[in-house]
């Protein structure tokens, strides 16, 4: 089995008050459950919600990748992921309020 479309959640965890911070802190774990549950509550196939490791991008968690396209979110609840979900894989338009660039160092 293949998929079209793979998205990786970061659920990297650091050290309580880490200089960098990480996106196990800002619920990571519960977000990337939540989003696998909704892609399949939805029907939507071919898809894979995967767990990541550190995507050294810990200042802006908790964040993701969406790959083949390599588009990078930042989000914070469910209504985010569930915005992505609706806008992003199900319609094919950017979330523009949650995208990252390939420079951003801050929020």
């Amino acid at each position: 089995m293949h998929y079209d479309t793979h998205i990786f959640c970061c659920i990297n965890e650091r050290a309580d008050k880490h200089v960098r911070g990480c996106c196990k802190a800002k619920d990571a774990v519960k977000l990337h459950n939540y989003m696998k549950v909704r892609i399949k509550e939805l029907g939507i196939e071919n898809i894979r919600v995967n767990k990541s490791g550190c995507l050294d991008r810990c200042e802006l968690g908790a964040v993701m990748v969406l790959y083949p396209e390599g588009i990078w979110y930042h989000y914070k609840n469910t209504d985010d992921i569930d915005e992505i979900i609706n806008s992003h894989v199900v319609n094919g338009k950017q979330v523009e309020r949650l995208l990252l660039d390939d420079n951003q160092v801050e929020l």
